[in-house]
């Protein structure tokens, strides 16, 4: 079972949240959420707020603990750019780009696989009535 997260519009540059991506990708959400409380980035921050959200949405839909979750998928992705121009040597305009990024959580949630189905043994109908073969 898995729940899917997917935050838009952050503004904050996608190069700066996948310097983060690496560290936080080999631990369990619970985990990163205290790995990035103590990291002194902006893009930590950002992370910190998006996965608590994935953990929080995670436990109400699935009904897990949330020391049993994983991460599935987790990228970030490019969004949309603002132009903007900036005076330049001889009044050429100098652009400037201000990036926005997506944020991309799936959590896993391990499926119960200590229920085993037992079947009932077959059991013969007894046939009344009739002859056996001797």
């Amino acid at each position: 079972m898995e729940s899917k997260t997917y935050i838009k519009n952050l503004k904050i540059s996608p190069k700066k949240l996948r310097f983060l991506l690496p560290s936080i990708k080999k631990t369990s959400p619970f985990e990163a959420l205290d790995r990035l409380k103590y990291t002194p980035k902006k893009g930590a921050r950002v992370f910190y707020q998006s996965i608590k959200s994935a953990i929080n949405n995670a436990k109400n839909t699935l009904k897990a603990d949330e020391s049993l979750l994983k991460f599935k998928l987790l990228t970030v992705e490019e969004g949309q750019k603002l132009k903007r121009f900036k005076p330049g040597s001889r009044g050429t305009p100098k652009t400037i780009m201000r990036r926005f990024s997506h944020i991309k959580i799936v959590l896993e949630a391990p499926t119960d696989t200590s229920k085993k189905v037992h079947k009932l043994p077959l059991v013969r109908k007894k046939t009344y009535g009739a002859k056996s073969k001797s």
